[in-house]
């Protein structure tokens, strides 16, 4: 029998040896020093682009490079149009927001673009200058000669998903592997498009992990990578069980002295004050997973659909309320297993969730056993 052919993205998986991913979270938390943590102790670490210039992209692969010669991941945002209803809309909603930023003493952020490309395609080239072992796609699937193109550098590429169409275009315009994201998950939906009229509820709604996993499982043959919730390594079994190569854990890592995340924001997880978690528009625009505190109460329901303007109009905003030590008012990303939260260094904690791994297979084993 033929070994199955060799792929960018089975080189590296040949090179991890615990399916542990560290997700990639923008606005500061993914930092070198907690990619490289990961990776040295048998997780892919990863980088997240996002929000950042394409020189500070590459100032921090190579000093991620400095720190370890493990495979890694960059993230990348596909770019968004902002249209002229999402515009007086924004408008509209810094009127609003007007006492928040007296409050902090904080000017609204923005600029008059009509969108916001996060400077994609020079972030491409000097990934395809420079190449990286893998490149993640969120809010989108790239092109078919984008794929290529890095495919031809020896970089493997994943495409975050939201749903069983996404897969399937992720798959026909050639991504090496899926990332499977449940609506369990903090931070950003990484769906491909933002439709106001098919926003889940604020909680519970859309497809959680497992149910999203198994029926991507069934239409695509790509790698999977699942993501959504994940705090514990008996979880990584259930995926495991479900169809997936490896688990990818962002809020599990947020807590760690690796990662950039504002003390604040760490605190906050475990924090009796902010019990639960919702999906809200009201610090970007788009549909986030966050604790939800006040400035997400008040306002969420009113921010518009505008994506990236939301962003970076609230941004002064955020930075003011952390600055001030009042966490009510930041983007408290997190993921609904939250207050499953542990603050270990990055290498300990993927110890501890490969240890859990081992024992919940061999509870599973020995109950087969019985």
């Amino acid at each position: 029998m033929s070994s199955p052919p060799t792929t960018p993205f089975s080189r590296i998986r040949s090179r991890i040896e615990h399916p542990v991913v560290q997700a990639p979270m923008a606005g500061g938390a993914s930092r070198p020093e907690l990619a490289a943590a990961v990776g040295e102790a048998g997780g892919l670490g990863f980088l997240a682009a996002g929000y950042k210039s394409p020189e500070a992209m590459r100032g921090e692969i190579r000093r991620l490079r400095t720190l370890t010669d493990r495979p890694f991941g960059v993230n990348l945002f596909m770019p968004h149009t902002v249209g002229a209803g999402p515009r007086a809309a924004v408008a509209a909603y810094r009127e609003r927001l007007a006492g928040e930023f007296a409050r902090y003493g904080a000017e609204p952020g923005g600029h008059g673009d009509d969108g916001d490309d996060d400077a994609y395609g020079a972030k491409l080239e000097i990934l395809l200058e420079e190449p990286v072992p893998l490149v993640s796609f969120t809010f989108g699937c790239p092109s078919r000669r984008v794929l290529e193109d890095l495919a031809e550098a020896g970089t493997a590429t994943v495409v975050t998903v939201t749903s069983v169409a996404e897969a399937r275009a992720a798959e026909e315009a050639g991504a090496d592997a899926l990332c499977v994201q449940g609506v369990e998950a903090g931070g950003h939906r990484g769906t491909h498009r933002d439709d106001p009229a098919s926003d889940p509820a604020p909680d519970g709604a859309g497809l959680g992990l497992l149910a999203l996993l198994g029926r991507v499982r069934e239409a695509v043959t790509l790698p999977l990578i699942a993501a959504g919730g994940l705090m514990r390594g008996g979880q990584i079994a259930a995926v495991l069980a479900a169809g997936a190569v490896a688990a990818q854990f962002g809020t599990a890592f947020l807590p760690c002295p690796e990662s950039g995340a504002h003390e604040l924001h760490k605190r906050a997880l475990t924090d009796p004050a902010f019990p639960r978690t919702e999906l809200t528009r009201a610090f970007s625009g788009r549909p986030a997973r966050a604790l939800v505190n006040r400035f997400s109460a008040e306002h969420g329901p009113h921010a518009p659909a505008a994506y990236p303007r939301v962003h970076h109009l609230t941004a002064p905003l955020r930075r003011a309320a952390a600055e001030a030590g009042d966490p009510q008012a930041m983007a408290l990303w997190a993921g609904q297993g939250h207050r499953l939260a542990r603050a270990l260094p990055a290498a300990e904690l993927v110890g501890v969730l490969a240890g859990e791994l081992a024992a919940a297979r061999d509870a599973l084993t020995g109950r087969r056993a019985a």
